[in-house]
């Protein structure tokens, strides 16, 4: 390997962010680009499972993490009257995986990853929009006019990466068929210990309790894509929408400040062939957007970048190291991405036949296979 080697990674998201901390505990030097004049986190609370847990742990942050949100005590399926479908409970599982069902709000895991990395390594507006790869180096370039030259790109801007379009110009966003709002109250009169998810006609909706008396949800709607009407919704729409639903949710909709409502289409990626293209890899969603029905999305961000740290730390030539990562990372993400799509399209049924039919169905799944799909999601080759 090169000594010092400079390491550009495009994204100031989740997984930018964690690759740049984990190369920066093998002693690389890593350059974060970020294409929003100010690291600002998109979304409300987020879903950190064992397995992220783990990846962090290997990374050295995972207690301030931990800090910074809650564990809950279980994750259980609601039908929309209030009966359970299926519950699993957390603390249970974290004695074997570590902290399991861990939820944060999105801006302060961001806060605590950029507080692990010098201010000096994070630039802000400069959005990548193409790359040239040369034998010895790689130069990418910015939508403002400038170019950096770098030895090795991490691509970790999106779903939406223009370099991963540039590399694999079929690799377009798929809709999954639902539209979703996303939104954080303050309720103290809420005591959640759990979150929650309910499976219903109309529609599915999670809630999930935060620090500080908060309570993030969402709601997903059966929809066209990019359906403006539907994001005309207002909090007390969406209540109206869901009003037949059990307490406390319609309650919590309409008590949500409009200004605080998130929306967008829920989009995943078609499973990719490859993440290594010599000089530059893919990480994230840029690799591999998934749908939130497992709530795997950033989980498996930090995963690539615990994955890719053992993989350098393992080889002498970069590019290897690379390929190796591809190796170790494409199936399990293309299963949890496959596996995610499935469970959203069942969970979004809206047939009344159809709905108490998988209710009753799941209500009757063994413990030994919910216990596998556990073992799959949280047993990592890190």
């Amino acid at each position: 390997m090169k000594t010092n080697p400079s390491f550009a990674i495009i994204g100031g998201g989740i997984a930018g962010l964690t690759t740049a901390i984990a190369l920066s505990r093998l002693g690389l030097n890593a350059t974060v680009f970020e294409a929003a004049p100010h690291v600002r986190p998109l979304g409300a609370g987020l879903a950190l499972a064992a397995n992220a847990i783990q990846a962090f742990e290997r990374l050295g942050v995972a207690e301030a993490v931990i800090q910074r949100g809650r564990q809950l005590h279980a994750l259980s399926i609601y039908d929309e009257s209030g009966r359970v479908v299926t519950r699993t409970d957390s603390l249970a599982i974290s004695k074997r995986y570590g902290i399991d069902n861990f939820a944060i709000h999105r801006a302060e895991l961001h806060q605590v990853l950029l507080d692990h990395l010098p201010s000096s390594s994070v630039f802000t507006s400069k959005k990548a929009v193409r790359m040239e790869q040369q034998p010895e180096a790689v130069t990418v370039f910015f939508e403002d006019g400038t170019s950096q030259q770098t030895d090795y790109l991490l691509i970790a801007d999106g779903i939406h990466s223009p370099i991963r379009r540039q590399l694999l110009p079929e690799s377009a966003p798929r809709y999954a068929g639902y539209t979703c709002w996303r939104g954080v109250a303050h309720r103290p009169d809420l005591p959640l210990t759990e979150a929650s998810e309910t499976w219903g006609r109309r529609g599915r909706v999670g809630i999930v309790p935060l620090t500080g008396e908060r309570v993030y949800w969402f709601a997903c709607i059966n929809a066209s894509p990019q359906n403006q009407q539907m994001g005309l919704l207002t909090s007390r729409n969406l209540a109206d929408h869901f009003r037949h639903y059990h307490a406390p949710i319609s309650d919590l909709l309409a008590g949500t400040p409009d200004e605080n409502l998130l929306w967008n289409d829920i989009i995943d990626l078609k499973p990719l062939k490859r993440f290594a293209f010599g000089r530059i890899l893919l990480l994230g969603d840029a690799a591999h957007a998934t749908t939130p029905n497992l709530g795997q999305g950033a989980c498996q961000a930090i995963e690539d970048a615990a994955v890719l740290a053992d993989t350098m730390a393992k080889n002498v030539s970069v590019e290897t190291a690379f390929r190796n990562f591809e190796q170790r990372r494409l199936s399990r993400t293309r299963t949890i991405t496959n596996t995610s799509w499935r469970i959203g399209q069942v969970a979004q049924w809206s047939n009344p036949l159809l709905t108490r039919t998988r209710n009753y169905l799941f209500r009757r799944v063994p413990s030994s296979l919910s216990e596998r799909q556990l073992e799959m999601l949280y047993t990592v080759d890190f």
